[in-house]
């Protein structure tokens, strides 16, 4: 496709008065000289923008799916069938794994599988999260107890697995869950019951879809009538004949996005062996049947057995990532091939002329690299962290998901609008990705719940960090810098940060929930720009790390764009607190113009970075500089049906 740039000129010819002009193109001439796509820039811009040295391993195979027709978008079709399809999807992806256990163990190549899945099918996503990361790394994290357990007929999907740990009654607070398990004299096993309806496991995927299943279900671990706390248990659910006894599955309704099989199921007094029970450290069942566990708190039994949560977190943000950045490759290349009339009669030029129009995509397009350059480095320190870092780095994951995700909400609703009325049809391609995203808001801990509780740890925590007082007085700071835009970030965290502990302080006595109440508002504030903050530095140095000179510059705009966006809500608090002058407030929107306008040449290059394959993208027609209706027969032929 060619990228256009723009200058105000008029058209060689003017329109006769009266007369409507002609629908065609203008010249393609511009005054700038366009970026093409296949540029070293693009090249270089995908190699940071996608783990770099490391690329082919993470993202080829995952990549190359969406080329395939196998993977392409299928509008139209019913919530069966497109769960039907979902499931067979699924059966490629692993034929294309090398090694399923190495993949649920690899958080970075499982992230990458749902950064690229989820783009072309938002049921796969949810499945491959499901049967690798919470069952099979389930599996995986408590093998050291089973004596090697085989799981091969897991890795091959024999029978696909699936996580039951919600309940009807116990969502955010599921270690309050009901489901029992007690142990059963007449086997040495156990018995696995649901007591009461609110108990049923709430929504998981347990109908005969996708053939037969077998779940890592929690339940609470009651031996001799004490509680010992939530473990995860190994449960057949189905096989080729159905349901097995004592399995009771509810279809739910439909809901928005693209559907699974989303069920109710409780269990009848099933009746369990005794490897069914995942041991490891957190606890294990000696010879006479008490648990031993290094863990004294239940709660904290039941966080080491949902462990998988947390990676969870990072193939959510990874899912919602690819499909934001999907929807503003479609967006771009709509606003470069759609033409509009121009000032003057007769004259057409092309949304992406218009600073209205690119000036919005600009600003999601430099939020979606500060994403993918986020996830990049939360992903890593997730692997790399030593023990007493996991606290601390849970946190950072649980932050970046809730910050991305609502980010891809946000930003895939304005590539959406900004395609007009052709996005709504979902053959566009665009129209179901911010339902699809909803789906990873909620998933894997509430975005608003992992907050609250990110932000009460940071308020009891240590002092958020704050720059030296700098020997140059803010008035001789320039808001170009991308250092003294990030310093301000930092004031503005800390300043959100001193804010939450006078609240509290000064919230009712004697009343906990009251006090946090009066805190949690700014608490969140901070939550927020902390994570805001920790997207710059992610940016800042990917900028770094670029080799060449035309890379660099163009990254230091788009996170000049970004940092500016940040501080804009905040210029009130700085300018008070002396960070900030009155000329600095007063350039600020006149400085955001200057860098829109200075990266709008830009924009397609930005957008082939994404390295989505182009068998991907001319499937979807206003991608592919095509309308719905472009090959419809001749208009006038339904006119002759009265003849």
């Amino acid at each position: 496709m060619t990228i256009l740039t723009f200058q105000a000129t008029s058209p060689s010819r003017e329109a006769e008065p009266g007369r409507i002009p002609e629908q065609r193109r203008p010249e393609r001439r511009t005054s700038v000289e366009p970026v093409e796509g296949t540029s070293p820039l693009r090249q270089e811009l995908a190699h940071l923008l996608f783990d770099q040295d490391d690329r082919n391993r993470v993202h080829g195979s995952w990549r190359q799916l969406l080329a395939t027709e196998e993977f392409r978008h299928r509008a139209g079709l019913s919530p069966g069938d497109r769960t039907a399809l979902a499931y067979e999807r699924l059966r490629s992806v692993n034929t294309r794994v090398g090694s399923p256990l190495d993949l649920a163990g690899d958080a970075r190549l499982l992230s990458a599988l749902h950064e690229w899945v989820g783009v072309a099918d938002g049921g796969v996503c949810t499945l491959a999260s499901i049967h690798y990361n919470l069952f099979l790394g389930s599996l995986l994290d408590h093998q050291d107890g089973a004596g090697g357990r085989d799981l091969s007929e897991f890795t091959s999907m024999r029978s696909t697995g699936t996580f039951l740990c919600t309940e009807l009654d116990h969502g955010n607070d599921a270690p309050a869950l009901r489901t029992t398990a007690v142990p059963d004299p007449e086997t040495g096993g156990f018995i696995l019951h649901t007591p009461t309806p609110g108990a049923q496991k709430f929504m998981p995927n347990t109908s005969l879809a996708g053939g037969p299943k077998s779940a890592v279900v929690a339940a609470r671990l009651v031996i001799d009538g004490e509680d010992q706390g939530v473990f995860l248990f190994l449960t057949r659910l189905s096989d080729e004949n159905g349901h097995l006894p004592g399995i009771h599955v509810r279809k739910l309704p439909d809901r928005t996005g693209t559907p699974v099989d989303h069920c109710l199921t409780a269990f009848e007094h099933v009746r369990l062996p005794r490897e069914a029970l995942l041991e490891a450290a957190h606890g294990r069942l000696d010879g006479e049947g008490r648990l031993h566990s290094e863990v004294g708190s239940t709660r904290k039994r039941f966080l080491r057995s949902v462990g998988r949560v947390t990676a969870g977190k990072l193939c959510m943000s990874a899912g919602t990532l690819g499909m934001s950045r999907a929807a503003l490759a479609i967006a771009v290349r709509h606003a470069h091939s759609r033409y509009i009339s121009g000032p003057k009669l007769g004259e057409r030029v092309p949304l992406a002329a218009h600073r209205s129009h690119h000036g919005r995509l600009l600003h999601g397009l430099a939020t979606a690299y500060a994403m993918t350059f986020l996830h990049r480095t939360t992903v890593s320190r997730w692997m790399e962290h030593a023990p007493q870092e996991r606290a601390d780095v849970e946190r950072l994951i649980a932050i970046a998901k809730g910050w991305i995700t609502w980010q891809a909400r946000a930003l895939t609703t304005e590539a959406r609008e900004r395609c007009g009325a052709q996005g709504f049809f979902p053959a566009n391609g665009i129209s179901e990705l911010t339902q699809n995203i909803e789906g990873g808001i909620t998933a894997e801990g509430d975005n608003l719940v992992i907050w609250v509780k990110a932000g009460s740890e940071m308020l009891f925590g240590q002092d958020m960090e704050r720059r030296a007082r700098p020997l140059t007085p803010p008035a001789d700071m320039s808001l170009t810098s991308l250092p003294f835009l990030r310093d301000l970030l930092t004031e503005v965290v800390a300043l959100w940060q001193s804010r939450a502990r006078t609240a509290l302080r000064q919230g009712p006595k004697g009343d906990p929930l009251g006090r946090w109440n009066e805190a949690s508002g700014p608490a969140l504030e901070m939550v927020s720009a902390y994570a805001g903050l920790k997207a710059a530095d992610a940016f800042i140095e990917a900028v770094a790390q670029a080799e060449s000179d035309a890379t660099r510059t163009l990254l230091e705009e788009l996170c000049r764009l970004f940092l500016l966006r940040r501080i804009e809500g905040h210029t009130g608090d700085l300018l008070a607190e002396g960070h900030l002058t009155a000329d600095h407030v007063r350039m600020l929107p006149y400085l955001v113009n200057g860098v829109i306008a200075g990266l709008a040449p830009h924009m397609m290059a930005l957008v082939d970075a994404f390295d989505l394959p182009s068998e991907f993208l001319g499937a979807i027609p206003i991608a592919a500089d095509r309308r719905l209706g472009d090959g419809a027969d001749e208009w006038a032929r339904p006119a002759r049906l009265w003849e």
